[in-house]
């Protein structure tokens, strides 16, 4: 017994040191019930319950997304004795990051030593400022953040084609509804249910007095607008808005922002988008969503629990706007093509054949995006998909049957071959041509029969003669059509930011019939 008794006093003491050391690896892994248990000191305990550090901390860690935090302190000497009598103090560094930034301060922490149950330790003696300097007993740490804008869409001369604007938000005031028709008339006027509407009409904090909105109209719906305003009860008020100003025009272009998809969320999960954001949908708004999307700023401050004294700043990243992005689209160009068409389905575009520079890229018929960025009805929806027109399509990103227009092009491959001399005239007769009964049912036909012979590349050109390029094809045969479109890029990826859809010789690249051979020179 004497020995053992001798052997207990001869071990060696656990230093302050040792127990900080231990104490901060637990704080670095936020385990904090562990180091409220077996690392506070009985004063600290008193003083602070479970739920003020364990369950306050670990909250917290998730609302102000602390992460990466790492404490360490400064070592005393080698030769440094400790005095059980006196308090063991050290200097510590502590660093995290949180969603407003990184926080980075230095600190005090003494350890006392204490004796509980036959044995002896030291523990740490706490308060709140080891979570933040400025933070004392009673205090409040609080979120704000700032809201970030969209970036705009500008055409080449800065004129507005998907700008931050704008609209109005629709609502009743109770008291002033007298007639129930009234909010049968607006559900219908704004694509919506009735039961809707008494959704909101039912929420705990609305009031008669109050206004409680029920949807959105871009206040360039002035037809709409003035329908809404003779509902007795029923009243609008200014709020942000996205804003579309050459609607249908540049609709398939612009493409409209709306509710993030739960595919887009999936798609972007590393970059921090969440399920209320609003994100680019289609077009523009969705090919430059990066390059638009704003980043909102947060501030993370200490209310103090005593009167008078100023909010504290703990972290603070400011919001940033999203980028202006100018085109090389001239607005008004599109406009103004666009209003040509009339509403007839097709496509066209405008290219700077000096620079490259698009000027329009037009798609008809179009659509509204408003309504697609406010939220379409069902049955506006069926409406649109089931016209025969398709304003859906976008027409100028699909690729087509060239037609004649590849004509110049079959020619220019026969002039580089030296199958094709332009002056050489065939003599074509009648409206269809085959070259022998092996090509069965299939003929070429021809626009302009009446086209004088003897036909030469002067004459095919201006007749649009499809014999005449069918017949230049066979001589210069497939594999000189194919290597000669190969040349003109057919096939290759096309550096353009919409995403074209690639050109294409045939679906399998090749030509496999002198039947294909002979629509592929005039463009069919």
């Amino acid at each position: 017994l004497l020995f053992l008794v001798l052997l207990s006093g001869c071990q060696e003491k656990v230093t302050p040191e040792e127990r900080l050391a231990e104490y901060v690896k637990h704080w670095n892994k936020a385990e904090f019930a562990e180091m409220y248990s077996n690392y506070l000191n009985k004063e600290t305990k008193n003083t602070f319950k479970t739920e003020d550090f364990v369950e306050r901390q670990e909250k917290l860690y998730g609302d102000l997304g602390i992460k990466d935090v790492k404490v360490s302190y400064k070592k005393a000497s080698k030769d440094k004795e400790w005095d059980v009598e006196k308090p063991a103090t050290f200097s510590i560094q502590v660093k995290m990051e949180t969603i407003a930034g990184p926080v980075e301060f230095d600190h005090k922490i003494t350890l006392v030593h204490e004796t509980r149950e036959d044995s002896e330790n030291w523990y740490v003696e706490w308060n709140p400022s080891f979570i933040f300097p400025e933070l004392a007993k009673g205090d409040a740490i609080r979120i704000q953040t700032s809201k970030s804008l969209r970036g705009e869409i500008l055409d080449r001369n800065g004129l507005p084609i998907a700008v931050n604007g704008t609209g109005y938000e629709i609502g009743i005031v109770p008291e002033k509804l007298t007639d129930e028709n009234n909010k049968v008339k607006l559900a219908d006027l704004l694509g919506i249910s009735t039961e809707t509407i008494d959704k909101q009409l039912n929420q705990g904090w609305v009031k008669p007095n109050l206004f409680v909105p029920v949807g959105y109209v871009a206040k360039s719906n002035t037809e709409l607008l003035d329908q809404i305003s003779q509902l007795a009860g029923v009243t609008r008020m200014d709020t942000a808005m996205r804003e579309y100003p050459y609607g249908e025009a540049l609709s398939h272009l612009s493409g409209y922002i709306g509710d993030i998809t739960g595919e887009q969320l999936e798609k972007w999960a590393k970059e921090e988008y969440t399920e209320s954001d609003i994100v680019g949908r289609q077009g523009l708004e969705l090919l430059l969503e990066k390059r638009l999307r704003g980043t909102d700023g947060t501030r993370i401050y200490i209310d103090k629990a005593v009167e008078g004294i100023e909010p504290i700043t703990v972290a603070e990243k400011p919001a940033v706007h999203g980028e202006t992005v100018r085109l090389t689209i001239d607005a008004e160009l599109q406009k103004l093509t666009y209003d040509s068409m009339k509403g007839e389905a097709g496509t066209s575009a405008a290219v700077n054949p000096k620079t490259g520079e698009t000027l329009a890229l037009v798609s008809s018929p179009g659509f509204n995006p408003t309504e697609f960025m406010l939220g379409m009805s069902g049955d506006k929806l069926k409406e649109l998909s089931e016209n025969p027109l398709n304003p859906l399509f976008n027409r100028f990103k699909a690729s087509y049957a060239p037609g004649s227009a590849i004509k110049p092009v079959t020619a220019a491959i026969g002039l580089a071959a030296g199958t094709l001399i332009p002056a050489e005239g065939r003599t074509i007769n009648g409206e269809t041509w085959q070259k022998d009964a092996s090509w069965g049912d299939y003929r070429v036909t021809r626009v302009h029969p009446e086209a004088p012979n003897p036909i030469d590349l002067n004459k095919a050109m201006v007749y649009s003669d499809n014999i005449y390029f069918a017949q230049e094809a066979l001589d210069m045969g497939r594999e000189q059509l194919v290597e000669g479109l190969t040349g003109f890029g057919f096939g290759e990826e096309i550096p353009f930011a919409y995403g074209m859809k690639t050109s294409q010789i045939s679906n399998e690249g090749t030509i496999s019939s002198e039947g294909q051979l002979a629509d592929t020179s005039f463009g069919q």
